[in-house]
């Protein structure tokens, strides 16, 4: 199910209506964007109550300064994950789930908009199948997706720029009313990016450093990969890296630590999940670190001989944001010391 995904202008082409919203905060309605399939979704105001199903969206509306908007969430950012004010403007959002909102919550909920991130989320283990589309409209909610994480795995080509989470943020903004404020955000980014490929963008293909995203809280059992349809791709590949799984076409896929030790990375980023405060997550950086250094398969590794590790969180390297933009400056300023400013 791909229906209403935030799109304009990114990959498929949105309505014409959908440049509207650029004008302005009020008098940019309506506002149609149009998800993987070209289905539209037209909003002729700003929506009052919106629904979100995690984190991410929940970020980008407060960034975007539609939190007050925000009348409820599911797997909610932890205290202290989000930067001052941020953080407190997300702790007073109601939680409806600390997992996926289960289905009669959801569309009892009293939202007009609920914003989905990932399109095949798994609605099961006892928390309710996902609503259709039918019973969305039936309950007065339209269903919109973060396209640029939703559509991740079905695009037509690897993801190496930020494109699509630019184009997310300018669709939220046009269709939450805060236009001006999308594109200052989306601005911030390019100018980070910009200065990043400036700086190291002329490196040839074969001189750049090989680059390894362990998600450490995915299971040190089997490793996941990101692919290169995933957003963490882009921002390696912006960073100037060379993701050691580059050639595997999806977003996400399991493989083996043989698979791992064959590419022998120059680097490995060391995935951990926000655990709410700084200290929490050297904690988490530091139990990581000591598995790969430890373990029989990976302590062989070249990375982890010669230390060459980066404690950067997941959340702002493979979900889409506004940090996006951070994570590429930051890895190429590990990777390229003295070129990055």
């Amino acid at each position: 199910m791909l229906g209403g995904l935030l799109a304009a202008g990114c990959g498929d082409q949105a309505d014409p209506a959908a440049g509207k919203g650029d004008k302005g905060d009020s008098a940019g309605y309506p506002v149609t964007v149009t998800d993987c399939a070209g289905a539209r979704t037209t909003f002729t105001d700003a929506p009052k109550n919106i629904v979100t199903s995690n984190a991410a969206g929940l970020e980008l509306l407060l960034r975007l300064g539609a939190g007050d908007k925000v009348i409820g969430t599911g797997f909610p950012p932890g205290k202290g994950t989000l930067p001052g004010e941020l953080d407190a403007q997300a702790q007073r959002v109601k939680v409806l789930s600390d997992t996926v909102i289960p289905k009669e919550k959801l569309l009892g909920s009293g939202a007009d908009l609920y914003i989905d991130t990932f399109a095949s989320m798994n609605m099961g283990g006892g928390m309710g199948d996902a609503p259709t589309e039918e019973e969305f409209e039936a309950a007065g909610i339209k269903h919109t997706f973060l396209k640029s994480t939703a559509c991740a795995a079905t695009s037509k080509g690897p993801v190496t720029d930020l494109a699509a989470v630019q184009a997310d943020i300018t669709s939220l903004g046009a269709v939450t009313g805060t236009s001006a404020k999308a594109k200052e955000l989306v601005d911030g980014m390019q100018k980070k990016v910009d200065a990043v490929r400036k700086a190291v963008g002329g490196t040839p293909e074969d001189e750049r450093p090989t680059y390894f995203f362990f998600d450490y809280d995915a299971g040190t059992k089997q490793p996941m990969a990101v692919c290169n349809r995933q957003v963490a791709n882009a921002v390696i590949t912006l960073a100037g890296a060379r993701n050691v799984f580059a050639d595997c076409d999806g977003d996400f896929k399991q493989v083996g630590w043989e698979d791992v030790i064959a590419t022998n990375p120059d680097w490995i980023q060391l995935g951990v999940r926000d655990r709410g405060s700084a200290a929490a997550n050297e904690k988490a950086f530091d139990e990581a670190q000591r598995w790969l250094e430890s373990n029989l398969a990976t302590k062989g590794l070249k990375a982890a001989e010669e230390g060459r590790f980066l404690r950067i969180g997941s959340e702002r390297t493979t979900i889409a944001g506004v940090t996006n933009a951070d994570t590429v400056e930051e890895i190429a300023k590990t990777l390229y010391p003295g070129k990055v400013g």
